[in-house]
């Protein structure tokens, strides 16, 4: 039985990236050029400021994603429209799954897709991935993403059970987010339940 030598291997990851580059370039042109308003007038993806080191946070709402409703190809180009010049640099994001239901859970197809599709930069730069209000289906997902497609972002991924955990790593101005998602946290971790210590960030 034939044998692929090293250096074969490394040709055929060549063109292997090659053609994942190729392919973002192509989404890339479509996502600047096409009509994208469908997506971005849902607003469940966008950036909200700073973290205290100075790198850019995004913001993704679970609950105002409706997959039902929702074109996932186009849902792909308009998160590459959005982040491709962010993660240029490092960057944060910060996922809230608050009062998110089944409608509003990506198929892991999807999420395979995504993640296969986007370039080295976009994993390289991600800094932190924060999932606000967790449920046990974001810590499954979470679980075996990382431990199967991802192991390189696993360390970056944490959950927070409430918001004001994230004030230890941006401030209170930089962290632009619905209304009902603080009514929320209020409901189940009332008021001021957590001190943040940003001496050391």
């Amino acid at each position: 039985m034939a044998t692929s030598s090293p250096k074969h291997n490394q040709m055929e990851g060549l063109k292997g990236g090659l053609h994942l580059f190729k392919g973002y370039e192509r989404l890339l042109r479509r996502a600047r050029s096409e009509d994208l308003s469908e997506v971005s007038g849902i607003g469940c993806l966008y950036q909200s400021g700073v973290d205290r080191l100075g790198r850019p946070v995004v913001i993704f709402i679970g609950k105002w994603f409706p997959i039902s409703d929702i074109d996932l190809d186009k849902a792909l180009l308009y998160l590459i429209k959005l982040l491709d010049p962010i993660v240029r640099g490092d960057y944060v994001i910060a996922y809230f799954h608050t009062l998110a239901s089944s409608g509003n859970h990506p198929p892991f197809s999807w999420l395979k897709e995504v993640y296969t599709v986007l370039p080295y930069k976009y994993k390289k730069n991600l800094k932190a991935f924060y999932i606000v209000h967790p449920t046990f289906w974001t810590k499954m997902m979470t679980w075996w993403f990382t431990t199967f497609m991802a192991p390189a972002i696993k360390a970056k991924v944490h959950s927070l059970p409430g918001v004001e955990y994230l004030y230890s790593v941006m401030a209170r101005d930089q962290l632009d987010v619905p209304a009902f998602v603080t009514e929320y946290d209020m409901t189940i971790n009332g008021l001021h339940y957590f001190q943040p210590d940003t001496n050391n960030t």
